[in-house]
């Protein structure tokens, strides 16, 4: 976990294996960087990010990794409390999950429960309470297959073979009104709703979260951040970085420096990470079992 006005950078490799045995041939290892910056502009750093890693190959198998991104919206008051608030909850509630829960479930239970810790914290914060929001994406891994969850505009993109693809979907109204074939897309990037969002965790009682569930290949990296990133960066700039097996913590700091280049208005946050091999599995009445 982790905010700073100063840029910071953590790089490990992770295996799902305890540490000095050796992984089974086919399972699982990942390796990741994050970095997360208070921009060039603003004093205070509202995104928050987080990660839960086995320990051991049985958690591994049984529980995963999980990776969140927060980025606390703008123009309500505590906006940083909320983002730490939601990434907390959702990294606590994992670490808690039954081993071999679907992820699916897992996670849109997860971020249920964060709408509700912000709401809360937003009710005591202050004599009358206030009013705090904030974005999230997360993704957690296991075997050979990613699930993301996302509710705002923080995105998560799949980098394979050089090219990016978007995995999420902005919950703004400018990207609603590409959808719906009101505007064009070069329309919306210029337009004042662009960055104005129809769903956030603390704006309503009740949440919407977007799910999804994607087949990994060893290779494939992922990379989540706040709109600090994207709205700077595009995506295949970001496949051109962390490409040909670079170093994962310099790239996430080149991605930033870009960010700030170009920009720097906003807090930026990201995380990084790395597919070095997956275990494939199909799945038989609920439970897995390995492919050969």
């Amino acid at each position: 976990m982790y905010r700073g006005v100063q840029a910071a950078v953590v790089a490990a490799r992770i295996v799902g294996a305890a540490e000095g045995s050796r992984p089974p041939k086919n399972s699982m290892d990942v390796e990741f960087a994050h970095i997360s910056d208070a921009g060039r502009v603003r004093q205070e750093n509202e995104d928050y990010l987080g990660h839960v890693t086995p320990a051991t190959e049985e958690e591994a198998r049984s529980r995963g990794w999980l990776f969140v991104v927060a980025d606390g919206v703008g123009g309500h008051d505590l906006g940083e409390v909320a983002s730490q608030t939601a990434v907390e909850s959702v990294l606590a509630g994992f670490r808690d999950s039954l081993p071999g829960e679907a992820h699916s479930v897992l996670l849109e239970r997860l971020v249920k429960g964060a709408n509700t810790r912000v709401i809360d914290a937003g009710q005591t914060a202050s004599p009358g309470g206030v009013r705090m929001a904030t974005t999230l994406v997360a993704c957690a891994l296991r075997y050979d297959r990613a699930t993301i969850v996302h509710v705002g505009d923080s995105r998560c993109y799949l980098i394979r073979r050089g090219q990016a693809n978007l995995l999420t979907r902005d919950h703004t109204v400018a990207n609603e009104q590409v959808r719906l074939g009101v505007v064009s897309p070069s329309q919306a990037a210029g337009a004042r709703a662009q960055h104005l969002l129809i769903r956030s965790l603390g704006a309503e009682l009740f949440v919407h979260a977007d799910v999804q569930e994607h087949q990994l290949l060893a290779g494939d990296i992922l990379v989540l951040c706040s709109d600090g990133l994207h709205g700077s960066v595009t995506g295949s700039e970001m496949a051109a970085v962390t490409g040909h097996d670079v170093d994962l913590a310099l790239a996430a700091k080149q991605l930033v420096d870009l960010a700030n280049q170009r920009d720097g208005g906003d807090n930026i946050t990201l995380q990084i990470v790395r597919v070095r091999s997956v275990e494939r599995v199909g799945i038989y009445r609920g439970r897995p079992y390995r492919l050969r």
